[in-house]
């Protein structure tokens, strides 16, 4: 045997092993994982584990395939423990370009009614964000029905020209 106990031997048979059955191996574990890339990493995997169990193994081929099959259900099992527990996303869940632009469109807006008369402000802040009905919103005004739907029309009608100024 030779001073470093024998690992030169065991490297070139790794490396003769290696380049004899590392495509069947990795068609193996294809056909197992359904994954060419799982595959590759699965066959690296079973050559680390069989470098470091050479000096007890009689025919590393036989432990490569054995160890690529028990690496390949360890793969399969995880991705299906991953896959039970993952999250699932919410369907309503907007995206964070549709918050963005609600916030644009929700400024614009704000801006807009700032522009208005401080009473066609309040008349359509009532009836349309805090919705109460005209009933409602001439008593919080302290005004009569007729007003409150006076400065809504005419609320509406100044909001139109100045949201559209901002598309």
């Amino acid at each position: 045997m030779s001073p470093d106990g024998g690992a030169a031997e065991r490297d070139a048979l790794l490396v003769e092993t290696y380049r004899a059955h590392y495509a069947e191996l990795v068609r193996l574990a294809a056909f197992l994982t359904g994954s060419r890339d799982d595959a590759e990493e699965v066959v690296q995997d079973a050559y680390v584990k069989v470098h470091g169990a050479l000096r007890r193994v009689r025919e590393p081929e036989a432990y490569l395939r054995t160890t690529v099959v028990n690496l390949s259900r360890s793969r399969l099992r995880r991705r299906s423990v991953a896959a039970a527990h993952r999250p699932e996303p919410l369907p309503d869940a907007a995206s964070a370009e549709t918050g963005a632009l609600e916030h644009v469109q929700r400024a614009a807006v704000v801006t807009a009614l700032h522009r208005l008369p401080r009473r066609q402000r309040e008349a359509v802040v009532l009836r349309y964000y805090a919705d109460l009905s005209e009933a409602q919103t001439a008593a919080a005004m302290g005004c009569s029905v007729g007003s409150v739907k006076s400065h809504t029309a005419r609320a509406l009608a100044a909001l139109r020209p100045l949201l559209e100024e901002g598309r």
